[in-house]
């Protein structure tokens, strides 16, 4: 008995320490997270532009949201939304000089990377300048870069410029094999996501289809990159079709970019720009930081607001958090600003490739009824296809970026049979009572 209570005063006390230690992590969080700081920014100062995270249209700013999402890389999300704010910032801080793109990867939708172009092009109104730099450039990379006054490589630095292409798995000879019968309900020839359920190889209706973005999404950055870099698009495709890239020495020869230089040359051709000694530093500030940086000129307050509604991620059922598109959730946030007077209208952000047609359909409910009562409108993100498409519907008016991949009207549904993998192949086998025949 007495070694009993040894043990559970023990267990108690370690529980009580646990408890005690998950406190004051969460403190931590939750005070890390709203005690920032206004930063300075000095004058002749770089925005330094490194978007090495994955960029969603808006990232979470809930302290709480890294520590139960699961996600402990969540923190390294950035927001669309507020780098477009900052860029927009930038262009009338007396302290920025220019922008500094250090890219690499970009793990972003290319319609949201078409968004931080045209911010980028409105920013080099204001006459200031933007250098881009990378050791090695991705297309998306390079399609970001093009929009810069001059864009620099590392000499042994590598650059992939050959189109785009999309590849589909087909799943159905390996589940025949395992006695697994995928039986499929579809409406529409174009549905084509349960094709590898069905098919070895791409329908006429689905290759169309695809051959149909992705060409209009390499169109629209060849038409972009033309326009920034004084090449036309047939040499872009030429460059593209012959892998010139290969060669580093014909990048600056075919005038996709403008010099083979080292990061330090780089830093070194920005202090001349900037009238910045040698043996000094640059001034920099991060976009991470910038974002903290107070607003010189703050816009005239009024009552009168317009709700701005992110829907990200699959449709699903139920009150799932921040990267889903929950029935519930989303559904309480339009009726709260339907209901909300001061409210005038109703901006629905849609990234999505469908999901739950039930959920879909809630949700499509409830646009219908705020845009009875007030403007809505739809703005569509990378993806808005399907329930995607279907939930921005009822909006008065629906915006999309020239990249946004959207329609795939149409329904499906998948249901496995696997008697023949229990039956014939494992041995196994069932039997039924049932009350009524």
């Amino acid at each position: 008995m007495k070694n009993f209570l040894s043990s559970l005063l023990a267990t108690l006390t370690g529980l009580v320490i646990m408890t005690i230690v998950f406190f004051l992590i969460l403190l931590g969080i939750v005070s890390a997270s709203t005690s920032k700081e206004p930063v300075e920014v000095e004058e002749n100062s770089l925005l330094l532009a490194r978007f090495n995270a994955q960029i969603l249209d808006r990232a979470n700013e809930d302290p709480f949201a890294l520590l139960f999402s699961g996600n402990f890389m969540y923190d390294e999300i950035m927001g669309l939304n507020q780098i477009l704010k900052d860029l927009e910032k930038a262009k009338t801080d007396d302290n920025i000089e220019g922008i500094f793109m250090n890219l690499r990867s970009i793990n972003a939708g290319v319609a949201t990377l078409g968004e931080i172009r045209d911010a980028m092009l409105d920013f080099k109104e204001s006459g200031k300048f933007i250098y881009a730099f990378s050791e090695a450039y991705t297309q998306k990379s390079y399609y970001l870069a093009s929009v810069a006054d001059s864009v620099f490589m590392a000499p042994e630095g590598m650059f992939l410029f050959n189109g785009l292409s999309a590849q589909v798995m087909f799943y159905k000879n390996a589940l025949e094999k395992i006695g697994v019968e995928m039986q499929v309900i579809r409406h529409g020839s174009y549905k084509g996501a349960v094709e590898p359920f069905l098919r070895d190889d791409l329908s006429d209706e689905n290759r169309e289809q695809i051959e149909g973005y992705v060409g209009a999404i390499w169109g629209k950055m060849m038409e972009d990159i033309s326009q920034s870099r004084g090449l036309s698009v047939e040499e872009l495709n030429q460059i593209a079709d012959d892998l010139s890239t290969i060669d580093s020495e014909k990048l600056v020869e075919t005038g996709m970019i403008d010099a083979l230089l080292y990061y330090d040359e780089v830093l070194t051709l920005m202090k001349e720009k900037m009238d910045v000694e040698e043996e000094e530093d640059l001034n920099a500030v991060s976009l991470k930081q910038y974002k903290d940086a107070p607003v010189k000129e703050k816009k005239a307050y009024s009552r009168d607001k317009v709700a701005v509604i992110y829907g990200m991620g699959s449709v699903v059922d139920g009150t799932a958090g921040e990267g889903y598109i929950s029935s519930e959730r989303i559904s309480k946030a339009i009726r709260k600003a339907r209901r909300d007077k001061s409210v005038k209208a109703i901006v629905f952000r849609i990234n999505s490739g469908g999901g739950s047609g039930m959920a879909s359909d809630v949700i499509h409910r409830e646009v219908l009824l705020a845009a009875k009562e007030k403007p809505v409108v739809a703005s569509m993100g990378d993806v808005a296809a399907s329930g995607g498409y279907y939930i921005a519907a009822p909006a008065d008016t629906i915006l999309a970026s020239p990249n946004t991949i959207t329609g795939s009207i149409g329904v499906f549904g998948l249901f496995p049979n696997i008697q023949v993998l229990l039956n014939d192949k494992l041995g196994i086998t069932t039997d039924v009572v049932k009350t009524r025949l």
